[in-house]
């Protein structure tokens, strides 16, 4: 799922506005029934399972692995290490190894096939499991020894995939890292060998990518807070950093490598998405046209992706627009019998492909894993992760309604809370494409917040759009369009 993070830069119990953007939230979760706490059945098994889990004899606590998260995370589900292989690279990516703690057929494991994944807003996160599994004793923290799945993945010098394997080890992180530091210290030419051949085999996957005529989409960090006088809310978005477009080709290469070992043995569940369909394409064409960018005819939209300039928000919302043309994603799980080849790919990536690097916040990751590491191994895959493949799907697609129902609530309550006092104002937008109603769909420069007005107006033509009401606990904006911008 294609999702952009939203974040509260300032503290929203300082103003009314902040007050009703926190109480719209607490609304968004209850009315799409996010389970906010846990049974004390649940905690109380956790509780049990953690003075006797189930820790691998391998033990891998001499490799020098790393984590990069985002500022403050403790739920770390991933750690690497990387160095060179002759003239290739051998890269260790460990994956939080969550069925060491779990008791299948348990209260933990009921209650995660409810939760499916980890909810985020922008004022809290709602977890898939307690913290005291997914952020202590299952995470990955720096000097902890944890047990872990690791990948161990060797690529040629032109970052193709030459050799996997997959194990369960014991293992010590080192560091911690988050994204800047990792792009500071890289660009600095201080960074530690593993940082510094993450940005080789990042930049060698993306060419590969492109190559395979995939396309990988850089969603902007939303974020509102207030002015310097502590007075109205404002709203920008946060580009991506080249290190998390890095730090995602690792991730990329795992769900890949997990794709093809299931295809392989003839068992798992594989995330899918079809190719955008037409109509989708030539929206998305308009849309960029109206933002004032150029697709040359003939590139690929992985390839125009990529040509965007992400400290430029006009580009920002051209990559916003582009969600338009990820839709569809799904999963599709098999045991025996392969899926028909169209049935096979998730289109973005252009190959096969699996979640099996976030156990710690989506449901479906445990069980890849595990048949990931029986397949490699040539074991009985664990009847617990091969009962569950075929109910997994409906499983994951009601989670990823819950979460994407959440995301577009809140973001439309951040929408409200930047315009709050704005209203009477008249604002420029682009028009991006005619709605049903006698309505446009527009996109405004500053702020960058899209929406629908009342009114007509040519797609690509640039209006002045009048800010009618805003109702910031019903997450609700009244734009109307005005007339044209006058040319200067």
């Amino acid at each position: 799922m294609v999702q952009r993070a939203t974040i509260l830069a300032s503290d929203p119990s300082a103003s009314r506005t902040g007050q009703l953007l926190t109480e719209a939230f607490a609304r968004i979760r209850t009315e799409n029934e996010v389970r906010e706490v846990f049974p004390d059945a649940v905690l109380a098994e956790v509780d049990e399972q953690l003075r006797r889990p189930d820790l691998p004899e391998r033990d891998e606590t001499a490799v020098e692995l790393v984590t990069i998260d985002p500022p403050g995370s403790m739920d770390l589900d991933q750690a690497m290490h990387i160095e060179r292989d002759g003239e290739g690279f051998r890269v260790r990516y460990a994956i939080a190894d969550v069925p060491a703690f779990l008791l299948e057929g348990g209260a933990l494991d009921a209650e995660t096939r409810l939760r499916g994944q980890t909810i985020y807003c922008p004022d809290t996160r709602v977890p898939l499991h307690p913290p005291r599994l997914s952020e202590e004793a299952a995470s990955l923290l720096p000097d902890r020894v944890r047990p872990a799945y690791v990948w161990d993945i060797r690529l040629t010098a032109t970052g193709k995939r030459d050799t996997a394997d997959l194990y369960r080890a014991m293992v010590r992180s080192r560091r911690r890292y988050d994204y800047q530091e990792v792009q500071d210290a890289v660009d600095a030419g201080t960074a530690e060998e593993t940082l510094m051949l993450l940005r080789e085999v990042g930049e060698l996957r993306i060419r590969r990518e492109v190559e395979r005529g995939g396309a990988s989409l850089p969603m902007p960090e939303q974020e509102v807070g207030r002015d310097d006088e502590g007075g109205e809310y404002r709203l920008s978005l946060r580009p991506q950093l080249a290190a998390e477009d890095w730090n995602a080709q690792v991730s990329l290469l795992a769900g890949m490598v997990a794709g093809q070992i299931m295809l392989d043995g003839g068992l798992g569940i594989l995330r899918t998405m079809p190719e955008p369909d037409d109509g989708a394409v030539h929206r998305f064409r308009r849309e960029v046209r109206a933002l004032g960018s150029e697709w040359p005819a003939g590139m690929p939209y992985g390839e125009f992706l990529r040509t965007l300039d992400r400290s430029d928000p006009s580009h920002l919302a051209v990559v916003s627009a582009a969600t338009a043309l990820f839709r569809g994603a799904g999963y599709t799980a098999f045991d025996g019998e392969l899926p028909a080849p169209q049935d096979r790919l998730q289109a973005a990536i252009a190959a096969p492909y699996a979640h099996v690097t976030a156990p710690l916040r989506r449901l479906v990751d445990r069980f890849g894993l595990a048949v990931c590491e029986a397949l490699t191994a040539r074991r009985e895959v664990p009847s617990w992760a091969r009962e569950a493949l075929a109910g997994l799907p409906e499983v994951m697609a009601g989670t990823d309604r819950r979460a994407r129902a959440v995301d577009r609530a809140c973001i439309a309550a951040v929408e409200a809370a930047v315009l709050a006092d704005r209203v009477g104002e008249d604002l420029e937008a682009v028009v991006v494409e005619a709605v049903s109603g006698g309505r446009v769909a527009v996109q405004l420069r500053e702020p960058p917040v899209s929406d629908v007005a009342e009114g007509e107006a040519e797609p690509g033509s640039v209006v002045l759009v009048r800010v009618e009401r805003v109702d910031v606990g019903a997450a609700e904006v009244d734009l109307r369009v005005v007339g044209p911008v006058e040319e200067s």
